[in-house]
């Protein structure tokens, strides 16, 4: 994707330091979102980094500048190799709305598909509305739901579980 210097790419290994940058940034930024910590993150070597980006990690770039991130992990097994997980889904709150969070998704489910992956799963937090809303009008559907599935600062928050088929 492109546009207003925008793009949208798979990093490479030799990318670690954007992928750091704008992890580090949605763990500070938006730490009731994700299941890591920034203090989990930020102590990890360049090794771990690289590690990490062994499945598919896609950037929202503007210029040089990392402004969003999602990430992809396949399930293990014959028989739930076709499944895939959509992870650390992130995007500047200025730039939300824009579409380009949309462009991230795209990127992830055509890599997806390009590697015979059949259906995309996620989790999301129940509180977090507009990331519901947002997974819904990229097709997803919610399949169930985890009863304090996450515990941030002590309070239990239900996980929303959500199927999108991209066959």
């Amino acid at each position: 994707m492109t546009g207003n210097s925008m793009t949208i790419r798979r990093l490479e290994a030799t990318d670690v330091d954007i992928f750091k940058r704008i992890r580090l940034e949605a763990l500070r930024l938006e730490p009731a979102a994700y299941a890591g910590t920034y203090e989990d993150w930020s102590g990890l070597s360049d090794e771990e980094w690289r590690m990490r980006m062994s499945e598919p990690v896609f950037a929202a770039l503007e210029g040089d500048e990392p402004v969003g991130l999602t990430g992809l992990i396949r399930l293990r097994g014959i028989k739930m190799a076709h499944r895939a997980t959509i992870v650390m889904v992130y995007l500047r709150q200025s730039l939300r709305g824009t579409g380009l969070a949309s462009g991230l998704l795209s990127a992830a489910a055509s890599h997806a598909r390009d590697i015979g992956i059949r259906q995309l799963e996620l989790n999301v937090r129940a509180e977090n509305i507009p990331a519901i809303r947002f997974y819904e009008r990229e097709g997803f559907i919610e399949v169930g739901r985890i009863p304090g599935g996450f515990l941030h600062e002590g309070r239990e928050i239900d996980d929303v579980m959500m199927v999108r088929r991209i066959v």
